[in-house]
């Protein structure tokens, strides 16, 4: 017999810390930040078509979540305040993200030292988010998606 997937009893925004708290069926609770789950970003526009096309979102580091919206009853979509809202959260994402947090966290800080990026805007070379492409509302399909 397979266990049940963790459900989300409890999700809740902290504007103020800038996190995301999510308690699950199976006794755990995360309280993820903002800029973890902007970076990590389940859409196109972040991960690409395939893990070779995944970017590395750099000066984050202030970014809140100023919108959650259900998406049926698999996933939320969070709405940053830099207006990125392209991605889709599943519970399981969630979940997995919550319990690998470190390992992920750790995972980007080498990846922006790699590239000699900055988790703070200021100091970043990143350039801007693009206004166009995948998941941005705009020109649907320019990036090759459909």
């Amino acid at each position: 017999m397979s266990e049940a997937k963790p459900w989300p009893e409890e999700i809740k925004v902290d504007k103020a810390a800038r996190t995301l708290t999510v308690v699950f069926s199976d006794g755990k609770t995360f309280v993820l930040p903002a800029e973890l789950l902007r970076v990590e970003s389940p859409s196109a526009e972040v991960q690409g078509h395939s893990p070779s096309e995944k970017k590395v979102v750099a000066g984050r580091m202030h970014v809140g979540i100023i919108g959650v919206e259900p998406v049926g009853n698999y996933a939320v979509k969070l709405v940053f305040d830099d207006l990125h809202d392209s991605g889709i959260y599943t519970w399981e994402y969630l979940h997995a993200l919550g319990e690998q947090q470190d390992a992920v966290w750790a995972n980007y800080l080498a990846e922006l030292e790699a590239a000699g990026l900055s988790r703070d805007p200021v100091l970043s070379k990143a350039p801007p988010p693009k206004s166009g492409g995948c998941g941005s509302g705009k020109a649907a399909g320019s990036c090759g998606c459909s």
